[in-house]
């Protein structure tokens, strides 16, 4: 299948674009992927200036290939927006909400500017206001979920409504079948997260890891449970001790959950972490971590074994033609 001109303009050899998977996407795990032919990307929203600087310059010592920075719209973004921009980062995807108003400052930095949408109005939307490219994520998808269509049905609607703008699948997508059949269905790539939180490179927990590989598509759970600090944002996860208790009290609402308040982890640097944070947990955390949000897709149940980056990308390129 012949690239995109954009593609070939970013130095992209596989269009495979590993999803902003928060803290678990780190520098290493980005650059792995730009440096397989795919793309990187960091979750920029929550770190702080100075972090974000940080992380940034640790990309350009790890790699010349092309990676994206991620901002969800339900929390300011400018600042770290600017520094993203100042810093080169190539790529520029917005989520949960519309980015056109950032959009004169992406482009006018020469940065690709990508728009993930969960239906099809939102699609045309976004064509119309000028984005580069449109990553249609079905239900199926891990983490933060926009809409309400499987990935089946809203990739190839978004397709026919958009043409001749690129659109990346996303949701349900683990290996080289979910690959060619997002191909099949008129993407030009895929967006892609689950799959990758069994890279080596992934700054993810051992035990959530450990669950992400022992889990099946029908050990997740979707709802609005992990909201404290982003509310009202409905989410794919696994289920564990959390969802349990908060289930088999009748899935009450908040303040009334099971274990309200209650800290069960700690990050490096001391802060407590409360049950139903949406924080997933990296490396660092120490406590109950598999208590916290696990997030995960239905395509967990493909997802049974670690591989470097590298060949996580090698083997979901296969799929394209």
């Amino acid at each position: 299948m012949p690239l995109p001109q954009l593609f070939q303009r970013l130095g992209i050899r596989s269009p495979v674009f590993q999803a902003p998977i928060g803290a678990i996407a780190s520098a290493e795990l980005a650059a792995a992927v730009a440096e397989a032919g795919g793309v990187g990307h960091l979750a920029c929203t929550w770190r702080s200036p100075d972090q974000l600087r940080e992380l940034l310059l640790r990309m350009r010592s790890l790699t010349t290939g092309p990676y994206g920075a991620n901002f969800v719209l339900d929390f300011p973004i400018d600042e770290r927006l600017g520094i993203a921009l100042e810093h080169g980062v190539p790529v520029i995807s917005f989520f949960w909400g519309d980015g056109t108003p950032h959009l004169g400052r992406v482009k006018a930095a020469g940065a690709v500017a990508i728009q993930v949408i969960g239906s099809v109005d939102d699609a045309k939307r976004a064509a119309d206001a000028g984005f580069d490219l449109i990553v249609a994520q079905g239900m199926e998808a891990g983490g933060h979920v926009r809409g309400s269509l499987g990935t089946m049905t809203l990739v190839p609607q978004v397709v026919d409504a958009v043409t001749p703008l690129p659109v990346l699948a996303g949701g349900g997508i683990a290996d080289r079948r979910g690959v060619k059949a997002a191909v099949d269905l008129g993407a030009v790539g895929v967006w892609v997260g689950t799959r990758f939180l069994a890279a080596q490179e992934a700054n993810i927990h051992a035990d959530y890891l450990e669950r992400v590989l022992a889990s099946s598509g029908e050990d997740t759970l979707y709802s609005q449970l992990f909201d404290v600090g982003w509310p009202n944002a409905p989410l794919r996860s696994l289920k564990n001790a959390t969802t349990r208790s908060w289930e088999a009290a009748g899935r009450p609402l908040p303040p009334h959950r099971p274990g309200e308040g209650e800290i069960v982890a700690k990050r490096a640097d001391g802060t407590g972490i409360p049950r139903y944070h949406f924080g997933s947990p990296t490396r660092e955390v120490v406590g109950n971590a598999g208590a916290m949000a696990l997030y995960a897709g239905e395509a967990v149940g493909l997802v049974n074994s670690v591989a470097p980056a590298r060949t996580i990308v090698e083997e979901l390129a296969q799929g394209i033609p």
